[in-house]
């Protein structure tokens, strides 16, 4: 039979199979029935039954029950027309394995375990495993590289928490060197600063910079990117702080490499009138402090062989060995009022940072009372930095925190920090923070498990003043998501975290911030193989 259609399509003729020319004609209203819609009609039929057909050889390539045409149709499209979704075609058996709890030693004792998703796809081809062999076989399989992966990150914060425990040997051989120098050499040992410039050291028309080292090379980018950048470098004075053991290459240093016009001042601990007069709380401390964590932690090789706690917790552990987490370089900013009685604001920095600008303008900042101006680690665009709160250094699984402080308040961070010590000395912060500490030591270090942050934000709460966030960017020493140049834009960039820019485990990309405030031709440095990278 053919099918014949007028070019004008308001006749439509039919031609049987046969010789003779019978046909009829079926004339379309124009008003009570359009030729276009005859036409469309046609043609939806045409696909409809193509449609029908392959829904139809789909599920009985399926397996699934046979039915007919419009039923299978009906079974396709009904959910969908009632807003139904479709059941999923994932057999019960899949889940049930899925979710069965795995036995790690089977696991592991299985030889036949694929061990690439290569083979897993391969092995399937090749033995057509029904639905619970596929899910036996596939849980086996992601199990297994589960407990690699976690065995090959705890390894690696191993490495990392060893690598940056330790002190290089080119640090270790500058230290000596210096020290060597300071005993033969007068020069090293001179008077810093001069007695003329000595009256400074107490003149707040000054700006006052703390800085606690116990790094010599640290201490020295620190100061030499501080006075470069300075606009007011004659009005720079720079209080270094140290310990007993590196008050001699900090003095030898610093004695012969002077920053231009800046005033730089080197006092070692045991120096400081107030640190010499009984009972100093901080060092009780930490005295109890170690012999906790002692007891507590058991040591990096048993916090690696717990086999039950997530990486993340055991890196945070092996993150509180570390001996900067127990210096009291670290914690020796909550004495400033005690350590410089005279002196009425200081910006304090960490000596894992560099300056990129002229810091006088904090002098300006209108703190309204406060005393501690910082930038606060809760809101900025980097939110893998900024996104600190109290929650996230305070353990809120404990009740005395739970009940005491509200987990989503804002952090801020150590670093570089403007401190009011005239507003400080009407406050009890330093007796709240030493209070905390001792609660802290009572629990078993169960209220927090490391450094002086938290203590500092919970005996600072309600006397910071936020500061904006140019003047201080984190997060340089534990993540490469910051690019050079956006660093590159920052007052002060801070190398917080484990990959410091002097140790080799620091992020090449990151590193030449550090390094450019280094003079490699130095004879120190050159005879202890201090390299750019």
């Amino acid at each position: 039979m053919q099918l014949h259609i007028s070019p004008s399509l308001r006749h439509i003729t039919v031609l049987p199979a046969k010789g003779f020319r019978e046909f009829f004609k079926v004339k379309i209203g124009s008003r009570r029935l359009s030729y276009r819609m005859v036409f469309y009609s046609l043609l939806f039929l045409t696909f409809l039954l193509r449609f029908v057909f392959v829904l139809t050889a789909v599920d009985a390539i399926d397996g699934e029950t046979k039915c007919s045409s419009i039923g299978c149709l009906g079974k396709r499209l009904g959910p969908r027309i009632l807003g139904r979704r479709f059941e999923a075609n994932v057999p019960e058996v899949i889940y049930q394995v899925l979710e069965e709890a795995a036995d790690p030693n089977e696991i592991q004792s299985e030889p036949q375990t694929p061990q690439t998703l290569e083979d897993f796809v391969a092995e399937m081809k090749n033995e057509r495993p029904d639905a619970k062999t596929f899910a036996i076989k596939l849980k086996s399989m992601v199990t297994f590289l589960e407990e690699r992966t976690r065995t090959a990150k705890i390894q690696e914060y191993l490495y990392r928490h060893v690598a940056s425990s330790s002190i290089p040997k080119q640090l270790h051989c500058l230290t000596l060197r210096l020290a060597n120098e300071h005993s033969t050499n007068a020069n090293a040992r001179l008077q810093l600063p001069s007695a003329e410039l000595v009256p400074a050291l107490v003149d707040n028309s000054f700006y006052h910079f703390v800085l606690a080292s116990d790094n010599v090379l640290a201490a020295s980018v620190v100061a030499t990117s501080l006075v470069q950048n300075s606009l007011h470098p004659e009005k720079v004075v720079l209080h270094v702080i140290t310990d007993r053991k590196t008050y001699a290459p900090m003095q030898a240093w610093f004695s012969l490499h002077p920053l231009t016009s800046a005033i730089i001042e080197v006092k070692a601990l045991h120096q400081f009138d107030w640190f010499a007069k009984g009972k100093v709380p901080v060092l009780e401390a930490m005295e109890k402090d170690q012999k906790v964590r002692a007891q507590f932690r058991g040591g990096s090789s048993a916090i690696v062989a717990n086999n039950t706690e997530k990486p993340k917790v055991i890196a945070a552990k092996l993150q509180a060995l570390s001996p900067k987490y127990n210096s009291l370089m670290n914690h020796l900013r909550i004495n400033l009022p005690e350590l410089f009685p005279s002196l009425n604001k200081v910006v304090f920095l960490d000596d894992d940072i560099v300056v990129q600008t002229d810091l006088s303008p904090l002098w300006d900042i209108n703190m309204n009372g406060k005393v501690n101006g910082a930038v606060e680690t809760c809101r900025g665009e980097d939110k893998y930095v900024m996104s600190k709160r109290f929650k996230s250094y305070l353990n809120f699984s404990h009740p005395l925190i739970a009940k005491t402080f509200d987990p989503n308040e804002c952090a801020w961070a150590y670093g570089m920090n403007v401190f009011d010590l005239e507003a400080w000395r009407k406050t009890n912060i330093s007796q709240t923070y030493h209070y905390w500490i001792e609660e802290n030591l009572k629990s078993d270090l169960s209220l927090w498990q490391l450094g002086t942050l938290p203590p500092g934000l919970i005996a600072f709460r309600g006397h910071v003043h936020a500061i904006n966030p140019f003047w201080h960017m984190l997060g340089l020493g534990y993540q490469d998501n910051t690019t050079i140049t956006d660093a590159e834009t920052a007052g002060v960039v801070h190398f917080n975290g484990r990959a410091k820019p002097w140790l080799d485990i620091a992020f090449p990309e990151l590193r030449p911030l550090w390094t450019k405030y280094l003079d490699f031709s130095d004879r120190f440095i050159k005879s202890c193989h201090i390299r750019a990278s």
